[in-house]
């Protein structure tokens, strides 16, 4: 696959992908929302606000079009933050050539509707005569792939095809793509992770050390793969790279957006304080309301995700919150 490739979102990991495309030498437009990221990005191959520090190819071109964008594109990767991917590419949908191949890179779950991003294309590219969508997540900060550093992800698409011809786009000497069938669990593993690594920067903005975060990220995966089989995903995907690799790098990577605002938290700092000076989203806030519906839905015993949801939107004290968790009765390590 090396026709003509449209990352749609210009933050941080879209730009990142965007620029990866374009140093392999395919022919890639950047759609940024923002007028003055694009500008940036043709006139100094940069984009100093979303992916600082990082050279972008000269052959990347950006614009506020998308009709320009996706004109003559085999290659569709969708990349805004998830609360604005059914608008976004809701607009894109008429725009998108028959036969191309969308690849969404968007992690979370909508808040209302309780959808993946999944089942929010599926509704919204309906009538695109797109071949196929394919989902991507693993491992992954922006910064570290633009940056070169060997990175490891997965690939999900319900054809084959699909899958492969994504895993051809994507794949370099230092961006290596596996493929997978099981959409429903690499969705879910890479939006409810980032649930879990809040959690994990409160258990460092309160000082505690390397006991509480194990035990916090094993049992945030245990809750994962509950609520991911009871959604009809395979249990082997959270052992993966969208499961247990993705989850590992988000609790404790320094870069990870999710783990400082937990870390704020920890420190007693209001959640409107912490978003309000953040210049990216923090996925996991929106996907803590997300989740702890879904699981409500489901049936699924979650406390690690309700606790969270509890302390970003009921005002619990994130002390409080870890006593709490402590004393719930106890379990045998596996029931269920």
């Amino acid at each position: 696959m090396s026709g003509r490739a449209a990352v749609i979102g210009a933050g941080s990991w879209g730009t990142a992908l965007a620029n990866l495309l374009a140093k392999k030498g395919t022919e890639t437009v950047l759609w940024s929302y923002e007028a003055d990221v694009a500008a940036t990005v043709n006139a100094d191959h940069a984009n100093p606000r979303y992916l600082e520090g990082v050279a972008l190819a000269p052959s990347l071109r950006a614009t506020g079009e998308m009709a320009e964008a996706l004109a003559g594109a085999d290659l569709v990767v969708s990349v805004s933050p998830s609360h604005v991917v059914r608008r976004v590419m809701g607009d894109a949908a008429r725009f998108i050539e028959p036969g191309a191949v969308v690849v969404s890179a968007s992690k979370g779950i909508e808040n209302e509707s309780l959808m993946t991003m999944d089942e929010v294309l599926a509704e919204v590219l309906a009538g695109a005569g797109a071949a196929g969508c394919a989902y991507l997540s693993g491992p992954s900060f922006a910064l570290e792939v633009g940056m070169e550093h060997p990175t490891a992800v997965t690939i999900a698409a319900t054809s084959e095809e699909v899958a492969r011809r994504a895993q051809e786009a994507f794949q370099t000497r230092y961006f290596r793509v596996y493929t997978s069938t099981d959409v429903r669990g690499v969705e879910l593993g890479g939006s409810l992770k980032n649930v879990i690594a809040i959690a994990a920067g409160v258990v460092d903005g309160l000082g505690f050390g390397n006991n509480s975060r194990a035990a916090l990220i094993t049992r945030g995966l245990a809750e994962i793969t509950r609520l991911g089989v009871a959604a009809g995903a395979d249990p082997r995907t959270f052992a993966g790279l969208a499961g247990m690799g993705d989850l590992i790098l988000t609790c404790t990577g320094a870069l990870s957006r999710n783990r400082s605002v937990g870390v704020e938290l920890g420190r007693g700092r209001t959640l409107d304080d912490i978003l309000g000076g953040m210049v990216q989203v923090a996925e996991g806030v929106r996907t803590a309301k997300s989740a702890h519906g879904l699981a409500r839905k489901l049936g699924i015993e979650m406390p690690i995700v309700d606790t969270m949801h509890a302390i970003l939107f009921e005002g619990l004290d994130p002390r409080e919150a870890v006593t709490t968790l402590m004393l719930r009765e106890p379990k045998a390590e596996v029931w269920g």
